[in-house]
C-alpha cells in the first residue's frame, strides 16, 4: 500500500513538473509569436565604427523585437585636419574628406556575437562586410572571416555598390555591377550557402524622367548571374534622393512618353523566373517616407506585397539607437501600411520570411564550415 502511494506522489511529481514546462514553453512561444517583427537590416556601428554593444541592442530589442540581422557600416569617414580642423565629423555628408574599408569591422561583430549567451546568440544573424567589392580578392576575405569565426556569420551585406553620395567618396576604384569582382563575391555566397543583402540604387540621385532607371539592366544581369544566391535588394533600390521611378513626373514627360512606375519595375522582377531568387527588403525611414505618403501609395505598394508576400522582409536600417523608442520609429512609420496588409502577408513580410531564409542560409553555412574549417 505505501509502496502505491509512493508511486502514485512520484507520478503526481512528474505531472507537475511536466505542466509546469508546458506552461512555460507555451508562454515562450506566445511570447515569442508577439514580437512585433525580425529586423533584416540593422547597423550596430557606425560610419566611425562607433556605436552599442550586442547586449545593450538585446535590452532595446526587449520583447518588441525577436530577431536581428548583425552588422556594422564596411566604410570608415576619415578624419581630415586639412578639410574639417578640429571638427571631427562622424557621418559622411559631413565632410569632403573620403570613405574607406574597414575590415575589422567584421571581428569586432563577431566577438560582440561570441560575448553573448548561447539563447542570446540565436537571436541574431551576424553579417560580414568588411570587404571592397571592387578587389578580385574580396571573396578571399569573406572565406577567412568564416574560417577564423565558425559558427558566427549567416550572410554578407549590407554592402553597397552604387549609392548616392557614397560611392563617390571611397578612395581608390569605384565599385560597378559590371566589375567581375562582385560575381565572384556573389559565386562564393552562393557556394556557402550565405544571404546576401546588397545596397544598389536603382536610380542616379534625382534623376529625370526617362525610359530606363540608369543602374536598371546591369543589376538585373547580375542578378540573372546567380541564380543559387540567395539576394535581398536592399531599400527596393531607393535612397535618399533617388526616387522611385517616376516620382513627380507629369503624364507628358520630356521623352514623350509616360515614365516607368516604381513599382511596376518590381513587380516586373518578382514576375520573372529567373529571378526567383530575388527578395526586396522595406528598410529606412526615407523608404517607409514613399510607402506612406499617400492612401494611393500605401494601396499600390499593399496590393504588390500581398500579391508576393514571399519576397518581402521588413527592416529598420537604424544604426545604433540609443534607446527602444528610437529603434521602433520606422516601424511605426509603417503603422497605415501594416493595417492595408493581410494577416499573413504581414506576418510574413515582419518575420516568416527572416526566419525562412534565415535559418536556411544558417544551416547551409554551418555546413560548409563543417566541411571547410579545420580544428
Amino acid at each position: 500500500m505505501n509502496t502505491i502511494k509512493v508511486q502514485s506522489k512520484l507520478l503526481l511529481i512528474i505531472l507537475s513538473f511536466y505542466l509546469q514546462a508546458t506552461v512555460v514553453t507555451g508562454q515562450s512561444k506566445a511570447k515569442e509569436n508577439g514580437y512585433l517583427y525580425n529586423d533584416s537590416h540593422f547597423h550596430l556601428t557606425n560610419y566611425i565604427q562607433e556605436g552599442i554593444t550586442a547586449a545593450k541592442f538585446l535590452e532595446i530589442m526587449g520583447d518588441k523585437v525577436g530577431r536581428s540581422t548583425l552588422f556594422g557600416i564596411p566604410l570608415q569617414q576619415q578624419w581630415s585636419y586639412q578639410n574639417s580642423g578640429k571638427f571631427s565629423p562622424s557621418y559622411y555628408l559631413q565632410t569632403d574628406a573620403p570613405l574607406y574599408y574597414y575590415s575589422f569591422t567584421d571581428a569586432y561583430i563577431a566577438m560582440q556575437y561570441k560575448s553573448l549567451t548561447k539563447e542570446q546568440q540565436d537571436r541574431f544573424d551576424p553579417m560580414i562586410i568588411g570587404f571592397n567589392p571592387a578587389d578580385m580578392y574580396a571573396y578571399k576575405h569573406i572565406e577567412r572571416v568564416l574560417k577564423t569565426f565558425p559558427g558566427v556569420f549567416t550572410g554578407i551585406g549590407e554592402f553597397s555598390i552604387h549609392k548616392e553620395f557614397v560611392s563617390s567618396k571611397v578612395a581608390g576604384e569605384v565599385a560597378s555591377l559590371t566589375n567581375p569582382a562582385l560575381d565572384s563575391i556573389l559565386d562564393f555566397a552562393g557556394k556557402v550557402g550565405l544571404v546576401v543583402v546588397l545596397h544598389n540604387d536603382m536610380d542616379m540621385p534625382m534623376a529625370k524622367p526617362k525610359t530606363e532607371p540608369a543602374y536598371l539592366t546591369q543589376m538585373k544581369d547580375v542578378l540573372k548571374r546567380h541564380p543559387q544566391t540567395t539576394i535581398i535588394w536592399a531599400h527596393i533600390g531607393l535612397g535618399r534622393i533617388v526616387h522611385p521611378v517616376g516620382y513627380g513626373a507629369s503624364p507628358d514627360s520630356e521623352i514623350g512618353q509616360r515614365p516607368p512606375n516604381h513599382i511596376d519595375i518590381v513587380k516586373e522582377i518578382l514576375e520573372d523566373p529567373a529571378l526567383k531568387h530575388v527578395y526586396f527588403d522595406i528598410s529606412w525611414d526615407e523608404v517607409a517616407k514613399y510607402i506612406v505618403a499617400t492612401p494611393e501609395t500605401i494601396k499600390k505598394s499593399a496590393d504588390v506585397m500581398n500579391k508576393y508576400s514571399d519576397r518581402f522582409l521588413f527592416g529598420t536600417d537604424v544604426v545604433a539607437p540609443p534607446d527602444q523608442k528610437f529603434y521602433l520609429a520606422v516601424y511605426d512609420m509603417y503603422a497605415p501600411f501594416w493595417k492595408a496588409l493581410t494577416p499573413e502577408t504581414s506576418e510574413k513580410i515582419r518575420k516568416g520570411n527572416y526566419e525562412r531564409l534565415f535559418d536556411s542560409a544558417r544551416k547551409k553555412v554551418r555546413e560548409w564550415e563543417k566541411i571547410n574549417v579545420k580544428n
